[in-house]
């Protein structure tokens, strides 16, 4: 099954695929709502505000599993990022990265290495997953800024292809 086929549901629960963003980047990112990472959601928002006309979609991905940073219900947590973030991106329903209880999404994502030729568990919140449109990945670590030199890089890569 590829990553595009992965049944997946929105934060208010409507079944969705990545397939919705067929032939666009896609940056899957889990996210917490109460992690020191959390002001990344500015630089996410920047980039789908700069590069979503261009063909880029973030998509978030709640996840409670990091000291329970992400405590809230669905409309708690669309509400904390559109009031306090200005969230315009997807947001899926909230989902296990690691462990016995990982998604899907996340079991395939995690085959991925990082730069330094690391794969396996999501280290901690707002990991990064940049999904070519063939379906192809980059990770990039939580600490890795979201407009960090070389994720930029990598999203202008695959939106010049």
């Amino acid at each position: 099954m590829s990553l595009f086929d992965i049944p997946l549901r929105t934060l208010d629960g409507t079944p969705t695929t990545l397939a919705e963003h067929r032939g666009k980047a896609v940056l899957v990112v889990n996210v917490a709502s109460r992690c020191g990472l959390t002001p990344q959601y500015e630089g996410l928002e920047r980039l789908q505000k700069t590069y979503g006309d261009k063909g880029l979609t973030v998509v978030g991905v709640p996840c409670n599993q990091f000291l329970g940073q992400e405590p809230g219900s669905a409309e708690e947590i669309a509400e904390f990022c559109s009031a306090t973030y200005g969230v315009t991106f997807p947001l899926l329903e909230k989902a296990e990265v690691n462990g016995a209880g990982r998604h899907p999404l996340y079991a395939e994502l995690t085959r991925t290495a990082d730069a330094g030729g690391e794969a396996g568990d999501v280290q901690w919140n707002f990991e990064k997953f940049l999904v070519s449109p063939q379906g192809e990945v980059t990770r990039f670590r939580p600490r890795t800024e979201p407009e960090a030199p070389e994720v930029v890089a990598a999203v202008e890569a695959l939106l010049a292809a």
